[in-house]
């Protein structure tokens, strides 16, 4: 097993980004609720407190029971992590006079602390807290002051164990990363060793000897994810990996065929159905987005469900299933509320009675990416942008037709094939047509129209929890639109989405 520090969770917005900051520099972590601690074997090399959304002084405060982990491992509080080790030591802690948040600068450094050895007077951090410490237990010492907030870090007297009042895991926090390591590598004696091709090594070992000659089926969906947990498997298995790539018939234009052909250039043992006639008669008069996710989900499942009887002697369902989703399933207040029905083959059944193998539930979505290049994967599929399982499915407002999947696979295939040919296409998160239920006047020539209205929407993002709109630029967008109302007969009216998430989603369904 590889080294780990371990992040106990309470309840905060940055806990995931603590641990991308973590993974940056080589060194695994994992995310654990603070009342469900693991056992913490040799292999825990330093564990670190998150924030949270609550007080120290509220009385439903989340509590948690540092007996096994205090002065026993390196030990790092962050801003609720570090008022909790202060208040539960005989400090005080109290409502701010004024909320701290935002940026900050530290006026008094102790560069003898390991912790923040090598950062710069004045260094700039992001406070993000509605309390103060304003007294430190006999034997905590201040190591970080700010103008504003005395006890911006404290070290604990003979221990490894630490409390700091900023965020260090934001980007605000311009000499963060220095802490992280300082903490990490020179106080809890991490070898910086986790690395992709560590990852590929260690993974395809495990996955031999928990495989061994069984069978394993596992979902395509052309996603990065799906893609890359095959690729893995098959080094690992090789021909006993049966991959199924479906066809919804609500993929973009000619995807089907160019995704299938890369998976077999690719070297894996796919077959793709073409079952587009069995969703859409399943959509047929349902225009409500739940409903109609729900109809794609479950037609996905018979599909696949028949598809996978017919291999002899399956034992295995395999999935890309990636660490935010198992995060997610075992959080602070239990898994979040369903803001959209997700289409996973998680979804499967019961009777097909699978064991269940996720070679990437470790990694978040960034790493699968890397992973994917360390394999040496064809960019068309590592720099996808992201694609919802319903596909235009649930970009066509309304009931789902033949022929309004194929006027908006026209119109979406204007849009990215023009973001590539312009070079926008790595420059934006994810970018997608929709096709709405309106229509409007127009005249071409000197004829009057009355036809469809499409929105396009291009987002800037790094995780998808949050987004911008794209500004793409007028000529681009210019061009764009007079491509698709001059050359789909069916549009004569392009608006363009500027709307961010929140409040909105990037999906309109």
């Amino acid at each position: 097993m590889q080294e780990t520090i371990i992040i106990l969770d309470f309840g905060s917005q940055y806990t995931q980004l603590i641990a991308r900051r973590v993974r940056e520099l080589n060194v695994y972590c994992e995310i654990h609720p603070y009342n469900k601690i693991p056992t913490l074997n040799k292999h825990v090399k330093g564990v670190i407190l998150s924030g949270s959304p609550y007080s120290v002084r509220d009385e439903e405060a989340p509590i948690p029971d540092l007996s096994q982990i205090r002065n026993k491992f390196p030990l790092l509080g962050v801003c609720y992590g570090a008022q909790f080790l202060a208040q539960n030591n005989g400090g005080e802690v109290m409502p701010s006079k004024l909320r701290e948040y935002g940026r900050a600068n530290l006026n008094y450094i102790d560069q003898n602390c390991p912790l923040i050895q090598g950062l710069s007077q004045n260094s700039q951090v992001w406070m993000s807290h509605g309390d103060t410490i304003l007294q430190l237990p006999n034997n905590f010492q201040v190591i970080a002051s700010t103008g504003s907030v005395e006890v911006a870090g404290f070290q604990v007297s003979e221990e490894k164990t630490y409390g700091i009042q900023f965020h260090p895991e934001v980007y605000h926090s311009l000499e963060g990363t220095k802490l992280l390591k300082n903490f990490v590598v020179n106080i809890a004696g991490c070898s910086q060793s986790w690395t992709p091709d560590s990852f590929i090594d260690t993974t395809i070992s495990s996955l031999k000897s928990q495989l061994r000659s069984d069978k394993v089926v596992l979902g395509l969906s052309g996603g990065v994810d799906s893609s890359v947990a095959a690729v893995l498997l098959n080094k690992a298995i090789g021909k006993n990996l049966y991959c199924i790539f479906v066809d919804n018939g609500l993929l973009r234009k000619n995807e089907f065929q160019e995704v299938l052909h890369s998976y077999q250039d690719m070297g894996l043992n796919v077959k793709g159905v073409d079952a587009s006639e069995l969703f859409y008669s399943a959509l047929k008069g349902i225009s409500d987005p739940e409903q109609k996710r729900k109809a794609i989900g479950k037609t996905f499942i018979d599909v696949f469900d028949k598809e996978a009887h017919l291999i002899q002697d399956v034992k295995w369902l395999a999935q890309g299933t990636i660490y935010p989703d198992v995060i997610e399933s075992v959080s602070v207040n239990g898994p979040s509320a369903t803001i959209k029905s997700h289409h996973n083959v998680g979804g499967l059944p019961d009777y097909m009675k699978l064991k269940i193998v996720e070679p990437l539930k470790t990694l978040f979505k960034d790493e699968a990416r890397r992973l994917g290049y360390a394999l040496e994967m064809p960019e068309n599929i590592l720099n996808r942008h992201p694609f919802p399982g319903p596909g235009l499915g649930i970009r066509i407002l309304g009931e789902v037709t033949t022929e309004k999947v194929h006027l908006l696979q026209e119109v979406d295939d204007v849009f990215i094939s023009n973001l590539k040919k312009e070079g926008l296409y790595n420059e934006v998160w994810q970018a997608l047509a929709v096709l709405l239920p309106v229509q409007s006047v127009g005249v071409m020539g000197d004829e009057r129209t009355y036809e469809s209205v499409v929105a396009l929407r291009a987002v800037s993002s790094s995780d998808g929890m949050t987004a911008d709109w794209s500004h793409l630029p007028y000529e681009f967008l210019a061009k764009v639109s007079s491509e698709i109302i001059n050359k789909i007969k069916g549009v004569n009216r392009v608006v363009y989405d500027i709307s961010s998430k929140p409040p909105a989603t990037i999906e309109w369904e």
